[in-house]
């Protein structure tokens, strides 16, 4: 080892050494709004007693420009329509973006264009340092057209087996497992779900994990108390409203692949005059604002989305530092939010 090798100090040394975040020493450092004068003035000197040389805005020591895109694939939409998850994913992505100090560009992808694959060859050719591709709404076969992108790339939101890709996602099956054990807890025996009729990769984990958990306590799966909705707010209450005119079987309780399933769903069950909680309870999935105004306020599974968002992020800038040849699939676990929609029975 040369005896002249100085360390490259980064944001991380200098927030250990003032004891500060690593958001407050970037944006003292790039004289943002957030961080009072003495603070930033303690930052600044820490940094120039430390030997940190900062690079020009956006762009890597070696002058590339730092940038991320995302790639928010669609290949139907549906899931995109009512919910405010994924705008909530952006903004941590976004945040996560500013602290690292990293533009972040935004390409919509909908399956079905005529330039579908030309487009694909611009963002190959883009001056990006990595990519984040929302996977949502994909299958299996979608990932093939993104297997020529030659830099670091970390898909969101999915998960496919056998594939050299890195994963973020939630975990879908443990989360369905504490919906349902808490259905289950409340002493409810015939439990149904309220499906989404449009394939989603992570609606189809959910699945799994409520089924294993009805078999892990050796209830029925009884597929009469299982319904297919529309995953849209107008779509699941008019498919719900059409099984109902029909008087099913009810079950005395539900778990629903998500908040907007569920909101069209009860609205549905309420205008045929079945009462929530009492008669059929409900859990959803997002923890969307709604379920704090809705009547009754609705018991859901919450997820960490602004977390979520800087976690993928972090990972992708990690592959891009060391050129990390090693794929990981993380999942990121949720918390079961108790309100009125479940009755103790």
């Amino acid at each position: 080892m040369e005896k002249n090798a100085i360390k490259k100090v980064n944001l991380d040394d200098i927030a250990a050494t003032a004891g500060v975040s690593k958001a407050t020493v970037s944006n003292a450092l790039n004289d943002k709004k957030g961080v009072s004068e003495q603070t930033k003035e303690e930052i600044l000197r820490i940094a120039s007693d430390m030997g940190y040389k900062k690079t020009n805005s956006n762009n890597g020591s070696n002058g590339e420009k730092k940038a991320i895109r995302i790639i928010l694939y669609k290949k139907h939409g549906y899931v995109y329509s009512d919910t405010p998850f994924f705008a909530n994913l952006i903004e941590g992505i976004q945040k996560e973006c500013r602290v690292e100090d990293y533009e972040m560009m935004v390409t919509h992808l909908t399956e079905g264009l005529d330039d579908f694959g030309s487009i694909i060859q611009d963002i190959k050719n883009d001056e990006s340092s990595g990519y984040l591709i929302l996977a949502t709404e994909m299958i299996k076969e979608d990932l093939e057209q993104f297997k020529v992108l030659n830099k670091p790339l970390v898909l969101l939101d999915s998960y496919f087996k056998h594939e050299d890709f890195d994963f973020v996602l939630i975990n879908n099956f443990e989360a369905a497992f504490k919906a349902t054990n808490y259905l289950i807890q409340h002493g409810h025996s015939r439990i149904g779900y309220l499906h989404s009729s449009v394939y989603i990769n992570n609606f189809y984990y959910r699945k799994q994990g409520f089924r294993s958990t009805l078999q892990e306590h050796g209830m029925e799966i009884n597929e009469k108390y299982q319904f297919n909705l529309e995953p849209t707010l107008e779509g699941s209450y008019r498919d719900m409203s059409e099984f109902l005119k029909h008087n099913p079987a009810l079950p005395t309780a539900f778990f629903a692949d998500n908040d907007i399933i569920a909101f069209g769903a009860m609205k549905a069950l309420q205008e045929k005059g079945i009462k929530i909680p009492e008669e059929v309870s409900i859990i959803g999935f997002d923890d969307m604002p709604y379920c704090e105004i809705s009547t009754p306020k609705m018991t859901t599974v919450r997820v960490p989305k602004q977390y979520y968002g800087g976690l993928v992020v972090k990972r992708l800038i990690e592959k891009i530092n060391n050129n990390d040849l090693q794929n990981q699939k993380i999942e990121i676990n949720t918390e079961l939010i108790a309100r009125e929609s479940v009755l103790k029975r």
